[in-house]
């Protein structure tokens, strides 16, 4: 698991190979994310920008409106979580990003970091 803090948003992810998802020719790969608000402000997760590369030298930037079609708004102390998922052509790849948040009180916006993650097949590693 990665972890990073920024703004008081720790943002933790852990990833897990999923070899019964992939068609031939790639690699699946989810990724849980927990957001805990470890600030004194609520916030709402608005967007999301990744980048995304693979083990063969290729890579994708993906953004979009809030995380698996939700804008979720979270409290001082408490968390979000979901998971999602990524298509690799290698079986080897990582991810890292960012994700716009705004502060409810006084609509001040700001960005918190994904931090690196890598996406290993277990064959990979023997």
């Amino acid at each position: 698991m990665v972890t990073s803090i920024t703004h008081g948003v720790k943002v933790s992810v852990e990833t897990f190979y999923q070899p019964e998802m992939a068609n031939k020719g790639e690699y699946v790969f989810a990724y849980r994310i927990t957001i805990e608000n470890k600030s004194e402000f609520t916030v709402q997760l608005l967007r999301r920008h990744w980048y995304i590369y693979d083990g063969i030298g290729t890579w994708r930037e993906v953004e979009g409106a809030g995380v698996v079609g939700e804008t979720p708004v979270i409290k001082p102390g408490h968390i979000h979580q979901y998971v999602s998922g990524c298509h690799l052509l290698a079986p080897a790849g990582k991810m890292y990003g960012s994700y716009q948040m705004m502060r409810t009180l006084d609509g001040v916006y700001f960005d918190v970091e994904i931090p690196e993650f890598h996406m290993v097949s277990p064959f990979m590693l023997n």
